[in-house]
């Protein structure tokens, strides 16, 4: 699972008509506090493409049925949002995307 990102990575990095979307791959999961992957980077470490990316994964994410557990509620998805907001993910972002889900 925590590689994903690397092979993702892999796959585009040689694709010039991708190259401005690879490092945005390969950080989508890193933290703001550094607790992601694959390099633990931090804050302004990561881009803000890559922070917006990963706000959107967590909502895609967590709203989606899985084989291993059912989809979990709009609600839960916000609180997860909130709850991290500063933390794991950007605070503007997840400002501007719980905007977009209230609209």
């Amino acid at each position: 699972m925590k590689t994903h990102p690397k092979i993702g990575y892999d796959i585009v990095k040689n694709v010039s008509s991708l190259s401005d979307i690879t490092e945005i791959i390969l950080q989508h999961h890193e933290r703001l506090n550094g607790s992601g992957y694959p390099r633990g980077l931090k804050e302004d470490e990561i881009l803000l493409s890559a922070k917006i990316l990963a706000v959107a994964d967590v909502v895609e994410a967590m709203s989606s049925h899985r084989p291993y557990r059912p989809a979990f509620s709009i609600e839960e998805v916000i609180r997860e949002l909130k709850e991290n907001s500063g933390k794991l993910y950007d605070s503007r972002v997840v400002s501007a995307c719980l905007q977009i889900i209230e609209d």
